[in-house]
Formats: C-alpha cells, sequence, structure tokens
C-alpha cells in the first residue's frame, strides 16, 4: 500500500512532462496534413530545369517560380491518368492560387487538346512533353505522377498514382496552402 502511494505522483510527474515534451517538439505553425496519396518530400530540392511546349512554343517550368504549381504528368493511355483529368479541372478553377499543369507524356502525334477536350479537361490546356524529360528529371517511374512545387521553385511533395484532387479535403488543402 505504501509502495503505490509513492508510484502514483511519480507516474503522474512523468505523464506530464511526456505531454509537455511533445508539445515542444511538436511544430507550433506546422501546415494542414497534404492529401493522400500526396507525401511530403524527406529531402526538399530545387525543380529541375525542365520545360514543355504547347501551341505557344516552349515554356520553362522556372517561369512559373512565385506560384504554387501542381505539375501532373498523364498520357492518353493510363486508364488513372485519364480518370483524374476532370477532378484536375475542378482543383483548377477551385483554387485560383494554385497553377496546375498536367502535362501529357505521349511519344508521336497525339491530338491532346481533342482529348482533354472528350473528356471534360479542355480548361487544363494542351501542355506535351514528347521526350518525357519531366518523368525522367522527377523521377518518375509511372503515370501518373504528381509534383507539387513551392513559390521558390522547391518541389515539397509528391503523388505517385491517382488521387482525388476535387475531394473537398485536397481542395481546403490547397486553398490552405495558395490562402486562396
Amino acid at each position: 500500500m505504501k509502495m503505490n502511494r509513492k508510484i502514483v505522483p511519480v507516474l503522474a510527474g512523468l505523464s506530464v512532462l511526456v505531454v509537455l515534451y511533445g508539445m515542444a517538439v511538436s511544430p507550433v505553425h506546422a501546415g494542414p496534413a497534404m492529401p493522400k496519396p500526396m507525401v511530403a518530400e524527406k529531402a526538399v530540392k530545387p525543380a529541375p530545369a525542365v520545360a514543355f511546349t504547347d501551341a505557344a512554343g516552349r515554356h520553362p517550368l522556372a517561369s512559373y517560380k512565385g506560384h504554387y504549381v501542381l505539375l501532373n504528368m498523364w498520357a492518353t493511355w493510363c486508364v488513372p491518368c485519364v480518370a483524374e483529368l476532370p477532378a484536375l479541372t475542378k482543383l483548377k478553377a477551385s483554387v485560383p492560387g494554385l497553377t496546375v499543369l498536367a502535362v501529357n507524356m505521349d511519344r508521336g502525334q497525339v491530338d491532346a487538346a481533342g482529348f482533354l477536350k472528350s473528356h471534360n479537361a479542355a480548361a487544363l490546356g494542351s501542355l506535351r512533353d514528347t521526350d518525357i524529360v519531366l518523368m525522367r528529371e522527377f523521377g518518375a517511374f509511372g503515370l501518373p505522377t504528381t509534383v507539387l512545387i513551392d513559390p521558390k521553385g522547391k518541389v515539397i511533395g509528391r503523388a505517385e498514382g491517382p488521387a482525388e484532387w476535387a475531394s473537398p479535403e485536397t481542395i481546403a488543402y490547397f486553398k490552405s496552402l495558395t490562402k486562396s
């Protein structure tokens, strides 16, 4: 009985210390968690110096510095890619502070603009990388692959495989991130 009286205050004191320690190591201004399947990059690195094309010509990714960019790599033959195109379109419309770049990776001649239009995704624009340089430089091993780039040009997140880009949680995350 005497032993229990001594142990209870010690355990209570340890519990308080554990709670206080947990509060001390948790970030005070942590942002919201990234929506699944997007994960934060373990080692934040600058985005590679790459470019893609459209009917107007070549566009370096670096020209989007100063904005949050969600770069999605897709192809017409990729069923999960095609399925998420309308959701990416809705995300783009819902979060004006986010630049959504859906870049087609098909090799050869593809009517990407017509394909996007037929899949309710014309608002994404017909961006192409027929040499799959983006995939090589971002280390993408499959499609769809999506990377999140911060306004400083650093890759801060990645999703490999399809995602629910138009879900309320995802839209809320990007609105919070971009303050839009």
